[in-house]
């Protein structure tokens, strides 16, 4: 873990988990991002887990790392955030996650297996919760496992058949989901497009909010915003003719956060 706290941090400081992509890393992410340095202004901490696998992918296909409490990358990334409120001071009910690629995908499994830590996400290029599930993936494998179905769009389901999914991967919680904002280009083929509209079925879902408007040139000039609801819990932005990664929008994640920026979403 690297850990990233401002010198004039927040006294009970929000905490915003960053997640690298495969074959990145933590410190590639504190590079190629600006959360450390927005964090000097907001007064938040910064979380950068390091893939422990040889292919510095995380672990989302094993049921260990998809279920609550059951292990793998998505437990130790949790124990990474109670480490952090109670040696940095960080403030447990403001816990936020963004990742990119692998990262994204990563965010997703932490939504869903632990909803009662994150309060909301963003995911760039990544895929639903559960779809990366493999059968004979197991928590710590030197090599994180792929699923080819899932990565190539062709896992298609209703939205009440992943919000089950996400639901099964920690039984009998009833509290809240955290809100998603979540990005997917249209000339991804890497983790193809498809995949945005199985993340939008699946959490429209569990948070009980339906399609409403589409807006164009938002934020920016060839992405269409997808509003659910009333755009508090739910949105998605499809980056026309971009590629595998959507790159990331600092400012606009730290306002969907409620820690600043800008509100450009």
């Amino acid at each position: 873990m690297y850990i990233y706290v401002p010198t004039t941090r927040l006294s009970l400081a929000p905490i915003i988990v960053a997640i690298h992509w495969c074959s990145g890393s933590a410190n590639d992410y504190f590079s190629d991002t600006g959360y450390a340095t927005y964090a000097d202004t907001y007064g938040y901490i910064v979380i950068y887990p390091d893939s422990p696998s040889s292919d510095n992918c995380w672990d989302v296909a094993s049921l260990a790392s998809l279920t609550h409490n059951g292990g793998g990358d998505s437990l130790t990334i949790v124990n990474m955030v109670k480490y952090a409120t109670a040696n940095y001071g960080g403030d447990a009910s403001k816990v936020y996650a963004t990742g990119l690629s692998s990262g994204a995908m990563m965010m997703n499994v932490l939504a869903g297996a632990y909803p009662d830590v994150f309060k909301a996400c963003t995911a760039y290029s990544g895929v639903p919760d559960g779809c990366f599930y493999v059968s004979t993936a197991t928590a710590g494998m030197a090599q994180a496992a792929w699923n080819t179905t899932c990565s190539s769009g062709l896992s298609v389901q209703t939205a009440q058949q992943w919000g089950n999914l996400v639901r099964s991967y920690y039984p009998g919680y009833t509290g809240s989901y955290p809100k998603m904002a979540l990005y997917h280009g249209t000339a991804d083929f890497t983790l193809a497009y498809p995949n945005l509209a199985e993340e939008m079925k699946e959490w429209s879902n569990v948070l009980g909010v339906s399609w409403s408007q589409n807006i164009s040139n938002t934020p920016i000039a060839g992405y269409t915003k997808m509003v659910y609801g009333d755009g508090t819990k739910l949105i998605g932005f499809s980056a026309m003719d971009v590629g595998h990664s959507v790159p990331v929008r600092t400012e606009d994640d730290l306002w969907w956060h409620w820690l600043g920026g800008s509100n450009d979403m």
